[in-house]
């Protein structure tokens, strides 16, 4: 099925015709006039073909089983008498996906929900190619939401590349475009895919959040001792350049022992100063 214009009138013009119909077949049915039964029969018959659209609002016309096409412009209409008239929204809406328990790539047990906005573009499709279409567009965004997780890791702690937590807007552009994909066949199109929710599952969750501090622990303590090599080299270095004083290779790695110790450490340093010796 594909969307077709359908066949439409002013609708105002028409309703004068009914309504001038209705007062003639009256004033002559009261004269026992047969012609006033035959006009308020076809009167009749023409005001079911009377449509009001409203905006952002579309009917699709069916005429003893047969599609005849679509009304999009709001107004008052006339179009085929006897016609079944189903309606459909164009407005723009929101779908928010239940929480879903998946596992990503590496197996962990993933918590995961999303919002899609989407809207009608089709109405022939909506109506005819699927079964309600607002359930096909819940089912098909459960299920790609469900594809798209499982193809990355929650959080990439090892390896470079996308992951759920760290690349959003790249995982929700993915789920737009796959998602619009399975809902060409309901003619809907997806304005915007964007996760809601996203979190270790509550088995796993106390264990991958020690290792992530764990993680952050490790970050941390190499850039630290990174800084301190550094820090470390340059004070040798300067102090060799302006001949403070001239160290052997022991004494040099005791004062680089000393000195990362210092600087590494966590707690405050305690200076040990040398008065002397007693002989």
């Amino acid at each position: 099925m594909k969307e077709c214009k359908a066949w439409a009138m002013n609708g105002y013009l028409f309703f004068f015709i009914v309504l001038i119909m209705f007062i003639a077949g009256t004033i002559l049915l009261i004269q026992t006039n047969f012609l006033g039964i035959l006009l308020l029969i076809f009167g009749v018959i023409l005001a079911t073909g009377i449509l009001v659209v409203q905006p952002n609002k579309a009917y699709a016309i069916i005429f003893f089983g047969s599609y005849l096409g679509t009304i999009r412009e709001p107004g008052f209409w006339f179009t085929v008498p006897f016609s079944i008239r189903k309606s459909v929204s164009l407005r723009v809406r929101n779908f928010n996906s239940k929480m879903l328990k998946v596992n990503d790539t590496a197996g962990n047990p993933v918590e995961i929900a999303a919002v899609v906005v989407f809207k009608v573009v089709d109405t022939a499709k909506a109506l005819f190619d699927v079964d309600k279409y607002e359930q096909f567009v819940e089912i098909q965004s459960e299920t790609a939401l469900r594809h798209v997780a499982n193809r990355y890791p929650y959080d990439n702690y090892e390896h470079g590349g996308y992951s759920l937590r760290g690349n959003a807007e790249e995982v929700a552009m993915e789920l737009a475009g796959e998602l619009q994909q399975r809902l060409l066949l309901a003619g809907v199109e997806v304005t915007e895919a964007r996760l809601t929710h996203l979190a270790y599952s509550t088995e796993i969750a106390g264990a991958m959040l020690q290792r992530q501090q764990a993680n952050a622990i490790l970050a941390a303590r190499q850039i630290i001792v990174e800084g301190a090599v550094g820090m470390v080299q340059m004070a040798i270095e300067r102090m060799e350049k302006d001949q403070v004083v001239h160290l052997d290779e022991e004494r040099k790695a005791a004062m680089i022992n000393n000195l990362l110790v210092t600087i590494v450490s966590e707690r405050s340093a305690q200076p040990v100063v040398n008065t002397g010796s007693l002989y």
